[in-house]
């Protein structure tokens, strides 16, 4: 009878308790629940928002309904050239700069003398701030006085036009980016110095080629960070703004100055991205809704990327097992 009295109690008593333990727990958790509701969640819900909106940043918003996405997608000349360039370098850069970066770790891990020298060498050239970088490497690849076309053009070879040419603009690009590849480099000398010694020796042991070793063993032991490089890469690549407009501009002979209106992707539109479009839409046209279409665009480009490379990954690790 006394039990079939308390039982009222004891579940008050319970109740009570995973109550302060929820409340201990999103006390300790407050930090990241602010921060991820002020920098992510309200400016994720206010960018929807404002991409139905018609908005230039002075007047009230007035519902446009789906007019800004019609825009973007059917009317604004520079969407698909930017969303075609950035795709291309999502895939071509991403992936020169994740094999340059493995084959400089490797190289490195296997020189017996000298290993501090070279991966100062290799790493220095991250710390270039970026706009200084792209200003050097539009000096270098100057179709008419960069010395690189300079020695081209000495050995007998084809002079291309780099920065002035649409063909080329990208390319030269990627060459920017993995000339900066020193934070690869570092990722991955650490990840293959923690493969262990004792795999490589069974390997030779059973008389594989440093190929076979390489793919059997190297790989599968530092695949989380090709992963990680991989993912990391195809989100900066999403974000890439100042080197392509940097470019663009001094190649075009436009240094800028007050009040100097330049259009972005130059030349011919071959080195647009995404980003510069929410730069040129928000803040030189004053339409915010077509800019927060943009940055939508982005934002679903960066998800599905991610999903599509975590589910390969987990594909791989199934197979594997």
């Amino acid at each position: 009878m006394s039990t079939a009295t308390n039982a009222p109690a004891l579940a008050h008593a319970l109740r009570a308790k995973r109550r302060r333990s929820a409340l201990r727990t999103a006390a300790f958790m407050s930090p990241w629940l602010i921060g991820f509701g002020f920098f992510f969640a309200y400016p994720l819900v206010s960018t929807v928002y404002f991409s139905f909106m018609k908005y230039d940043g002075f007047g009230v918003p007035s519902f446009r309904g789906l007019g800004n996405w019609s825009y973007v997608f059917s009317d604004y000349p520079m969407f698909w050239p930017a969303m075609r360039n950035t795709l291309w370098l999502v895939v071509v850069m991403v992936t020169c700069r994740v094999v340059f970066g493995l084959g400089v770790g490797v190289l490195i891990t296997k020189i017996k003398t000298g290993t501090g020298l070279f991966r100062t060498l290799f790493y220095l050239p991250y710390l270039a701030p970026p706009v200084a970088a792209t200003l050097a490497f539009v000096f270098l690849l100057n179709p008419g006085t960069g010395p690189v076309n300079s020695v081209l053009g000495g050995l007998g070879l084809p002079t291309p036009g780099w920065f002035t040419d649409p063909t080329w603009s990208k390319p030269a690009l990627t060459m920017l980016a993995v000339w900066g590849v020193g934070d690869l480099m570092v990722i991955f000398m650490a990840a293959l110095l923690d493969v262990p010694k004792e795999q490589y020796e069974a390997a030779e042991l059973d008389g594989t080629s440093a190929w076979q070793r390489f793919r059997y063993v190297t790989l599968p032991n530092i695949s989380p960070i090709v992963m990680f490089a991989v993912v990391t890469g195809v989100i900066q690549t999403m974000q890439y703004y100042t080197q392509p407009l940097v470019a663009g501009k001094v190649a075009s002979g436009i240094i800028g100055g007050s009040g100097q209106q330049f259009e972005p992707g130059y030349p011919d539109k071959s080195t647009l991205t995404l980003p510069q479009l929410v730069y040129n839409l928000g803040f030189q046209r004053f339409d915010y809704g077509s800019a927060c279409v943009v940055a939508l665009v982005l934002f679903a480009l960066s998800m599905a990327f991610t999903a599509l490379l975590m589910r390969r990954r987990g594909g791989l690790i199934q197979a594997g097992d």
